[in-house]
């Protein structure tokens, strides 16, 4: 990225007692937090992805977003309209990309992941650029879960995982 000022809006969108920081570009979304993540890893993880931003708390310019988050997890969206903005490597991208053709409320394994983007070896690969997704909940990089059915690592943390699936399972039966 180049060293010109960006400059990364951003809020606190609150479901339950979760907490997310979620930012976006002027281009789209780039992070959804953990939830509960606290303030100084925020602002950690944009030093180093956006090392020249510039943070403008702007709860107007991401409430698009927040309706988005707050419909999904009140069943009524299953998948996000608005853009992203998210950089990785070559490969990470291409993950990124395969994890939004998962449909709501089903799930693939990281060795199916492997399978769709044609290179089947890469399983530990998948994992780990799967695990780099910057933006939680929106790329649905929980519906992956291990070749054995298992809920495996999330960033969000596997109960959040946990919740998730369940939500989506929930909702889709209705």
């Amino acid at each position: 990225m180049n060293q010109k000022e960006t400059v990364i809006d951003w809020m606190i969108f609150t479901h339950d007692e979760w907490q997310f920081y979620i930012a976006k570009t002027r281009s789209g979304l780039c992070y959804v937090s953990s939830p509960n993540q606290p303030h100084e890893e925020f602002e950690s993880w944009i030093r180093k992805h956006f090392p020249a931003a510039v943070l403008v708390e702007n709860t107007e310019a991401l409430k698009p977003y927040a309706i988005e988050l707050q419909e999904y997890f009140e069943g009524t969206r299953h998948s996000f309209s608005l853009p992203v903005d998210v950089k990785g490597t070559a490969f990470q991208e291409e993950i990124w990309e395969a994890l939004k053709t998962i449909p709501y409320g089903k799930t693939l394994s990281y060795s199916d992941i492997a399978q769709l983007i044609e290179k089947p070896k890469a399983v530990r690969a998948v994992g780990s650029a799967i695990g780099a997704n910057p933006v939680l909940i929106t790329v649905p990089c929980h519906r992956v879960i291990g070749k054995n059915g298992a809920i495996t690592g999330y960033r969000g943390g596997t109960d959040m995982k946990q919740y998730l699936l369940q939500l989506e399972v929930q909702k889709d039966i209705k």
